[in-house]
């Protein structure tokens, strides 16, 4: 008899685990879906196609997080397209679309802070050290900094992680201290599946860290 209840009990639990993995790779798959269409337009599609693009991205992006509410995972996806279509819209339609994206990154890590190594913390930074601050936007460089710590603490090896610790440093006024970190970005180890992304994002830390060491042999 207890070895028939183990046997079942056994079988229940696989069952489970069988189901949760089921669950899981739909919103996994979308996530990926998101990702490569982003990294396509973004290095492979010409500007002046971008903000057109990153608009019906954006639509596809909202119904996976309506798909999969609670997830993280969409929510910064939708938050990094968002963020991306302010940067190719410019103008004053863009603060509002940073802010968008600002609610979306805070929702996902209230989920989950290490969601997708971390990547909300370095999207929201981002948006900390690029918008303006107040009484225009809600730019602060001091949590920017805030954020990166948590960022490459979490992911200290990741590409991204790196790469926006060094644009901030550079935004900031800091090109010297910049240099480890990009250097850390260009040794990064590849992302499978994420090999255009990976390639665009050396290619953006290769020629920042080429201006910022000019910058420091002029000093």
């Amino acid at each position: 008899m207890p070895s028939r209840f183990f046997a079942r009990a056994v079988l229940a639990l696989a069952a489970a685990l069988a189901t949760g993995t089921a669950l899981a790779a739909p919103v996994d798959d979308a996530v990926a879906d998101l990702q490569r269409e982003w990294e396509t337009i973004r290095y492979r599609t010409p500007t002046a196609q971008h903000a057109e693009r990153f608009e019906a991205l954006a639509g596809k992006a909202h119904k996976v997080v309506e798909t999969y509410p609670g997830r993280a995972e969409p929510l910064i996806w939708n938050g990094i397209v968002v963020s991306t279509l302010a940067g190719a819209k410019g103008g004053l339609g863009a603060l509002s679309l940073a802010r968008d994206a600002k609610v979306m990154y805070e929702q996902a890590l209230k989920f989950n802070p290490g969601a997708l190594d971390g990547s909300a913390y370095n999207s929201l930074a981002v948006l900390y050290y690029k918008v303006p601050g107040w009484p225009v936007g809600f730019g602060d460089k001091a949590r920017a900094k805030e954020l990166l710590d948590k960022a490459v603490a979490i992911n200290p090896k990741g590409i991204d992680a790196n790469f926006f610790y060094g644009e901030y440093l550079v935004e900031t006024g800091k090109p010297a201290e910049a240099v480890v970190y990009l250097e850390r970005a260009l040794a990064a180890p590849a992302r499978p599946g994420r090999e255009i992304a990976d390639a665009g994002r050396r290619d953006e830390a290769k020629a920042l860290l080429d201006k910022v060491r000019a910058q420091v042999a002029a000093r």
